[in-house]
C-alpha cells in the first residue's frame, strides 16, 4: 500500500492488516515489560477458576497490537508523528494464546489544524479473531501530515 497523507484520508475506507497469531510468550513477554502479572494473565488454574478458556492477553496488550498491526500496513509510516489520544475502547472478548487477529482499521474524520502541513484525522481501529469475534475497538485521533510538496 502507499502512504496516507492527510489529502488521501477519505472517511468509509476501511483497511485490513494480515493476520498474527497471539502465543504464551507473547504474553509473558508482556508481563516482563510492563511488570502487570495478574494470575488471570500468568496461571493457567487461576484463568479457568475465573471462567476462562485459560490464560488471556492483557487488555492493553490487544490494543498495542491495533498499533502495531497498523504500522504493519505500513501506510502512515511518514504520515503520522503523533498519538493524541484514544477514546471509546471497548475490550469486548477474551483474548487467549493461540487466537489469530488482524486489524480492521476505520478512517473516520479528518480536520485541519491552525498548524499549516497538518491536520487531525480519527481512526476506528478494530481486534477481530478469525471467526468474526471482535476483542477490542476505540477511536484514535493522530496528527497526520499533509502531502510534501515534490522537489
Amino acid at each position: 500500500m502507499t502512504q496516507i497523507w492527510y489529502e488521501d484520508f477519505t472517511s468509509g475506507t476501511t483497511l485490513r492488516s494480515e493476520p498474527r497469531r497471539v502465543t504464551t510468550a507473547d504474553i509473558d513477554g508482556w508481563a516482563a515489560l510492563t511488570g502487570e502479572d495478574h494470575p488471570v494473565h500468568m496461571d493457567e488454574a487461576f484463568a479457568r477458576a475465573a471462567g476462562f478458556q485459560g490464560r488471556i492477553c492483557h487488555g492493553l496488550f490487544s490494543l498495542a497490537l491495533v498499533e502495531g498491526l497498523k504500522a504493519k500496513l505500513g501506510v502512515f509510516d511518514r504520515s503520522v508523528t503523533a498519538s493524541l489520544s484514544w477514546t471509546d475502547v471497548k475490550f469486548l472478548a477474551p483474548l487467549y494464546p493461540g487466537d489469530l487477529v488482524h486489524l480492521e482499521l476505520d478512517l473516520v474524520d479528518k480536520r485541519p489544524t491552525r498548524t499549516p502541513g497538518r491536520g487531525l484525522a480519527t481512526e476506528r481501529g478494530r481486534l477481530v479473531k478469525a471467526d468474526g469475534t471482535v476483542v477490542i475497538t476505540g477511536d484514535h485521533v493522530v496528527f497526520l501530515l499533509n502531502r510534501p510538496e515534490s522537489g
